[in-house]
């Protein structure tokens, strides 16, 4: 037994004879992984991603310094932190000017998604940007007054601005000169003088708007639940009405639909399936600015999600508890309900209201708003006053495209004006005369790039160039990384992708402030 172990031993130790043939095969080597570059190159672009993110983020926290007024240069004026406004101050070249930026809000708020702040299904933090992360890294210094504009005299060039603070200090009112005013003050709702609308109604434009909304929906809900109460009361208070079937209203109202389902119905078992939401329209279908099908696909969609629309139907008189409306028949008809949310038609403002009567009547002459020119400049302001946005009138829909497109374009024009003037002083030094001088500007063209709509039960609708329309589950992923790719700043996009996520993992928050 022991020979035969020391002989195992003697084997196992033994050299192995090489040969031509044992040489091959010692020698060999494993193959490589099949995925093994894919991989690398995996994890080299994870690596330059996670660089560009936090390069990025360092930048956002890390202005550069700025370059101070110069009192040689011209001034430009511009009031509200909307679309327009918003849009022409980030491409603006403040080294050709200065700039004052006027505005009772301190913060861009991205519009198309502030229907899903009033649920809960974002943030609303996470869709405004403060004005300031903006105007601070702008090559030249902005100066920025929060306070409302609230007289503009185009003789003498000059507006005048309150602070809208409430807290106040010394002064409280000035006085501002420019050579250039950019009206982007955006429109107030219309309420076509309904009696009760504005005592009685929630309007949904503003950021305050959202958070009265929230909190009047979430008072239904309690109160619905308290002891004793009514049937009958019950049934009005979880009775939602939304007046206006353009892209706002039917938005809310699927933003609304999938609130009360999803997470409502589960937290507030005694009042499940009570709950009912009707869409008040006064023209014969929904979204009239998008085509025939996707119509029919949104009206077929709310019927499934058991949203009543109300078409032909016009609101006579809103009270305290009920709306009073004559339907499709004729017939006045009276519709409680707990809440009511009124996003049909936009007004002037009384700003541009005033504007507009300082100003020649026959060149303006629309009620809705200023009427400008092909390039933007409102016809009778001898080119120094300029309008974008809701509060201009033109023949282009009031929508944040529209608005976004503007400023864009009147921040180039700005740029070709501070060219050809210098042309013009270098034209006039070599004798010319002044008005020989020929300034060539573009008109503003306006090339729509699709029109997008929430409509509920995470289904959306597109209506995009070339005649392509798209409606579905597909359509709503296109409709949020749309949405997320337009987002103003990197912040806004993670803020919002990962209240995304929170919704969909915990559910919306159900409690309030």
């Amino acid at each position: 037994m022991l020979a035969l172990s020391r002989a195992s031993v003697r084997f196992a130790t033994a050299k192995v004879p090489t040969s031509r043939f044992s040489s091959t095969v010692a020698t060999s080597t494993p193959k490589a992984p099949r995925f093994k570059w894919t991989k690398r190159v995996l994890k080299g672009s994870a690596a330059v991603g996670l660089a560009v993110f936090a390069w990025t983020v360092y930048e956002s926290r890390h202005p550069l310094p700025q370059f101070e007024w110069d009192h040689s240069k011209e001034t430009i004026a511009i009031l509200g932190t909307g679309w327009g406004s918003t849009s022409l101050l980030k491409d603006l070249d403040t080294e050709n000017y200065n700039v004052v930026l006027v505005s009772p809000r301190a913060y861009f708020l991205f519009t198309p998604l502030l229907p899903s702040s009033t649920v809960g299904t974002v943030e609303l933090r996470s869709i405004m940007q403060p004005i300031r992360f903006l105007t601070r890294f702008k090559r030249r210094e902005i100066l920025y007054v929060e306070g409302n504009c609230t007289n503009i005299d185009p003789t003498k060039k000059v507006i005048t601005v309150e602070d809208s603070s409430e807290i106040q200090g010394a002064v409280s009112k000035s006085e501002i000169k420019y050579d250039y005013l950019v009206v982007g003050v955006g429109a107030e709702n219309a309420t076509f003088g309904i009696p009760g609308v504005k005592e009685n109604a929630c309007f949904l434009k503003e950021a305050w708007d959202a958070r009265r909304i929230r909190t009047q929906l979430l008072d239904c809900l309690e109160s619905a639940t308290f002891p004793g109460q009514p049937e009958s009361e019950i049934n009005r208070l979880l009775h939602m009405v939304v007046v206006g079937g353009g892209p706002t209203g039917v938005e809310y109202a699927a933003e609304l639909h999938d609130f009360l389902n999803d997470d409502i119905q589960t937290w507030y078992p005694d009042i499940a399936g009570k709950f009912k939401i009707t869409l008040v329209e006064a023209t014969p279908h929904v979204l009239g600015m998008f085509p025939k099908d996707l119509i029919q696909y949104t009206e077929r969609t709310f019927a499934e999600n058991k949203v009543e629309i109300l078409n032909n139907t016009m609101v006579k008189e809103v009270h305290q508890k009920d709306i009073l409306v004559l339907n499709k028949d004729k017939e006045l008809e009276t519709i409680p309900f707990g809440l009511l949310v009124w996003a049909t038609g936009n007004t002037a403002r009384p700003l541009v209201s005033d504007l507009i009567s300082k100003l020649p009547k026959d060149l303006q002459n629309q009620r809705r708003g200023l009427v400008v020119d092909d390039w933007l400049a409102v016809k009778g302001s001898k080119g120094s006053i300029y309008a974008l946005g809701d509060c201009s009138a033109t023949k282009w829909a009031p929508t944040a495209q529209v608005a976004s497109r503007q400023g864009a374009y009147l921040a180039e024009q700005f740029a070709q004006l501070y060219a050809l003037k210098r042309e013009k002083s270098k034209f006039v030094e070599e004798g010319n005369k002044p008005e020989e001088f020929v300034q060539k500007l573009q008109p503003f063209v306006y090339n729509h790039q699709g029109s997008l709509a929430y409509v509920g039960g995470d289904k959306a609708i597109a209506d995009l160039p070339f005649g392509i329309h798209l409606s579905g589950a597909m359509t709503y992923l296109f409709w949020r990384s749309a949405y997320m790719s337009n987002l103003f700043s990197l912040r806004n996009r993670v803020l919002v992708g990962f209240d995304w996520l929170k919704a969909k993992t915990f559910g919306r928050d159900i409690s309030r402030e």
